[in-house]
């Protein structure tokens, strides 16, 4: 079969042939992919960042974000038929630690975790993927077509839920806890794909949601964001110094731009009370000057938290599916256009190392009809 192989630490990727994989066990299961998601992650492993072969090899199939259809059980798989649609998540836990033992390996404690198409495991740019039942999540088939959004989904809604579980215990008694959310404000910082689904999902959750790009006004970005109800600034015309000028003070950030500065600035736009989830990563090697007492001052004394949140357990990719669901019921044909590049597998070249006007979601079609 075809995969997309990658020699970790340099720019040689290829479409290889491999074999193609079998059930093995009573509990696993057998995908054909229908399509593969890319993100910056898989484009910053072609260009020789960060990826690690499985023990052994000195090849990764990269990929991470996938949705297909099964093809083929185990004996003693009793949830999951031929004909399901669905997808594998991405981390496979330490097997040793709280969290693992307990199937959270996203809050993996010892970081011996392996994730698919990313570090120690192949990953799901190919024609088959195998797994075990216990890391599928089916899909309807009426969302199909939004399937494989379901992964980068899952990231946003890990990091919305975090920081509702924590402001209703720290807030307990003084605001309703059923839906912190409803009617209070929520940037959002980078509507590329994670942000923009954070952004449906923050609006399914009734929050009055703001966006923060460098993107004209008539972009598609900013277009999905109001279409959905959401207000939108460019960064290049309000400083991020006075995005609380322009809209006030908010009481949630939705960092997914991984822009060092632009992190540490939002924090001025937080409200009393407020918290900030960063989920971008940035480069760890650029020194920066910073403001550190002041931001420190105000964190303590406006009671502000600031929260990292990487990866999602099952729940969370449940949550994503439900948010996908809920997103085209609500906003029918919308939620669609963030998947805005579909390119056949024998051009994944084009898919990795090309940026096209209006980009956001660029998806390899493993089959036809998708």
């Amino acid at each position: 079969m075809k995969a997309v192989s990658l020699v970790p630490h340099t720019t040689n990727i290829s479409l290889k042939d491999i074999d193609e994989p079998q059930i093995s066990s009573p509990n696993d299961i057998k995908i054909k992919v229908l399509q593969g998601g890319i993100c910056g992650t898989d484009r910053e492993e072609a260009e020789g960042g960060r990826a690690d072969a499985p023990a052994g090899k000195h090849e990764l199939v990269i990929g991470h974000e996938m949705f297909g259809v099964v093809v083929e059980t185990g004996s003693e798989v009793k949830a999951v038929s031929p004909g399901d649609y669905g997808l594998f998540t991405v981390r496979r836990g330490c097997g040793a630690c709280e969290a693992c033992l307990k199937d959270r390996p996203d809050m993996c404690f010892s970081g011996r975790y392996t994730e698919r198409g990313i570090r120690g495991a192949d990953g799901f740019q190919t024609e088959f993927v195998v797994d075990q039942e216990r890391y599928f999540i089916k899909v309807p088939g009426e969302i199909k077509h939004l399937g494989v959004l379901t992964e980068p989904m899952s990231v946003a809604a890990k990091a919305i839920d975090e920081a509702l579980i924590i402001q209703q215990a720290r807030l307990h008694g003084i605001i309703p806890a059923e839906n912190w959310l409803k009617g209070r404000k929520a940037l959002v910082a980078g509507l590329g794909p994670i942000g923009l689904l954070a952004a449906f999902a923050l609006r399914l959750q009734g929050a009055n949601v703001i966006g923060l790009d460098i993107v004209d006004e008539n972009s598609l970005r900013a277009n999905i964001l109001k279409e959905i109800g959401g207000i939108y600034i460019d960064g290049r015309v309000v400083k991020t110094t006075d995005v609380d000028d322009a809209c006030g003070e908010v009481d949630f950030v939705f960092e997914a731009t991984g822009i060092t500065q632009l992190q540490l600035q939002l924090i001025d736009t937080l409200a009393v009370n407020g918290i900030y989830v960063a989920t971008g990563i940035p480069a760890g090697d650029r020194p920066l000057t910073i403001m550190a007492g002041e931001i420190l001052q105000q964190l303590v004394l406006k009671n502000q938290i600031l929260l990292g949140s990487v990866n999602a357990s099952m729940l969370h990719y449940r949550m994503a599916v439900d948010y996908l669901q809920k997103s085209r019921e609500t906003w029918p044909g919308v939620i669609e256009k963030v998947i805005t590049n579909k390119i056949p597998y024998s051009r994944f070249q084009e898919a990795i190392f090309s940026h096209t006007t209006n980009e956001i979601r660029v998806v390899v079609d493993w089959a036809d009809g998708m």
